[in-house]
């Protein structure tokens, strides 16, 4: 790679830091090619490499941004490029960082809300990178919590900071269903969608920044993202994402630079992180990875400023369940972990049996069969000891019997303990409700797959032709992406009458 012409000047930011992390210039060049690795990139620096950066010359392109993840990773705290006395040129990591503020929360995600406006395949481009996964799980176990979220006035005497939340609030949103806050929502379209009101109220301009935020203001919110999660389960993450992320930018956002006290600010940073999550999950059901796996940063780094360190947990979980399906076991069971340490043993338990299941996951993936059993069973154990009238989250309510069954299949299939796998599968279709037709397709397949690995061709060829139709009516390209690992499955027997018949189904379906 070409390097920009030397300055005159000694880069003397970068040889404090060299001293400090105690590398070599040769140690230092290693570990920056060893990271481009991650990213798919063939870099061939060296000693020679690192002395011309400290004389003063600039490294190109990505470069900047690896070097200075090398030295966050080996000094536990976040540097950016100029922290090193050099340019940031398209940096790998933007959108991960974990901020120091709320404010600074605040910039980063509104970012990211006005720059997701491009193509399917243009936002795919956007890296995964499992190296983005720990620094900002880290900062979020060992961070201080936000003292004050207050902006444009003083502390509001509602705000009863032991509690996290404020005494004189309204009925929490989660405690009520979608018709009760909204009455009958319209469904947004793609582009700009419509906006909730309150009851008998009307709006006549736009919300801009500096705005008083009301507990409507945060009712509205909690109510769209009910609305879009609905769409998201039974159409796929691909249907309503862009009209939720321009919801965002163009309401969320303007509530987020507006005047509010902390009880406030504290329940629309919550809702913030809810919608952000959503964004993630959203984009993750498309597979661009890359900027999921920036909205939930995003939404972690929003959860804290909410102090609801349990919703933080589950952006976690999302996390580990975006690292399982891109196979990265190791990080999914790191996430779990930290997710586990962060909210303790305290947890209600449907909380704590979700934290387990996925952390089975990972070790699934993994072929870890011991400790994937081990993960499983605390699950069940936990699950087994809730209670109707536990005060769960709201977010963990879809957590049951047939969520758990839907665990144990993938784990077993993944694991090749296809006759466990059929039997959990067939528990949670049997249990599952119908909204959520995707995750119904996703144990189909599961279950076509174990039937497969038990060698009962024909069963496995129409329950995969169900899970075909099934997806050919969603907006999920997981949903597609699960049919085609089905059908590499199926390649040994291609020549058989029931693959055969099964291709002539599909075929059709186009």
């Amino acid at each position: 790679m070409t390097e920009r012409p030397s300055q005159r000047t000694p880069n003397r930011q970068l040889a404090a830091l060299i001293a400090e992390a105690g590398f070599s210039n040769a140690g230092l060049a290693r570990r920056v090619d060893q990271l481009g690795l991650e990213h798919g990139l063939d870099l061939r620096y060296d000693k020679t490499s690192v002395t011309r950066w400290l004389r003063g010359q600039q490294p190109r392109g990505t470069t900047p941004a690896l070097i200075a993840e090398v030295f966050t990773r080996r000094l536990g705290r976040r540097l950016t490029a100029q922290d090193l006395g050099l340019d940031a040129c398209a940096p790998v990591y933007a959108g991960l960082e974990f901020a120091a503020t709320p404010e600074e929360a605040v910039d980063i995600v509104s970012g990211l809300w006005r720059k997701d406006s491009g193509s399917h395949a243009e936002l795919r481009k956007i890296a995964f990178t499992p190296a983005g996964l720990v620094v900002p799980s880290r900062d979020w176990l060992i961070g201080r919590a936000d003292e004050r979220v207050v902006r444009g006035e003083g502390r509001d005497p509602g705000w009863d900071p032991g509690r996290g939340e404020p005494a004189d609030r309204l009925a929490a949103p989660d405690r009520l269903g979608p018709a009760e806050r909204l009455g009958r929502p319209r469904v947004p379209v793609q582009g700009r969608p419509s906006v909730p009101r309150q009851r008998g109220a009307e709006r006549t301009t736009d919300r801009g920044p500096g705005q008083r935020v009301t507990s409507g203001d945060i009712a509205a919110l909690r109510s769209v993202g009910e609305l879009f999660r609905t769409l998201d389960h039974a159409y796929g993450g691909g249907h309503a994402r862009q009209a939720l992320v321009r919801y965002l930018e163009h309401e969320a956002e303007p509530m987020l630079r507006g005047v509010y006290g902390e009880g406030i600010g504290r329940r629309l940073f919550a809702a913030a992180a809810d919608l952000t999550r959503l964004a993630g999950w959203t984009s993750y059901d498309i597979v661009a990875h890359g900027l999921a796996q920036r909205y939930f940063v995003q939404a972690l780094r929003l959860s804290q400023a909410a102090g609801d360190r349990a919703y933080g947990a589950y952006v976690l979980v999302t996390m580990s369940r975006q690292a399982v399906y891109l196979g990265h076991g190791r990080e999914a069971v790191q996430l779990t972990r930290v997710a586990q340490q962060g909210v303790g043993s305290a947890s209600p338990p449907v909380v704590l049996a979700l934290l387990h299941a996925v952390e089975a996951r990972g070790h699934a993936v993994l072929g870890e069969v011991r400790a994937c059993t081990a993960s499983l069973a605390r699950a069940e154990r936990a699950l087994d000891t809730a209670r109707p009238g536990d005060d769960v989250p709201y977010w963990a309510r879809f957590f049951d019997e047939a969520q758990l069954a839907y665990e144990f299949a993938h784990c077993h299939r993944d694991l090749q303990q296809y006759r466990s796998a059929v039997q959990h599968a067939e528990r949670a279709l049997q249990l599952g409700a119908p909204a959520y037709a995707r995750s119904r397709l996703f144990c189909r397949v599961v279950l076509a797959s174990a039937r497969l690995g038990l060698g009962e061709l024909d069963q496995a060829c129409a329950l995969g032709a169900e899970a075909a139709l099934q997806s050919s009516e969603m907006r999920s390209v997981r949903a597609v992406e699960y049919v085609r690992e089905f059908e590499r499955r199926l390649e040994p027997y291609r020549d058989a009458a029931a693959v055969r018949n099964y291709r002539d189904r599909v075929a059709a379906l186009g």
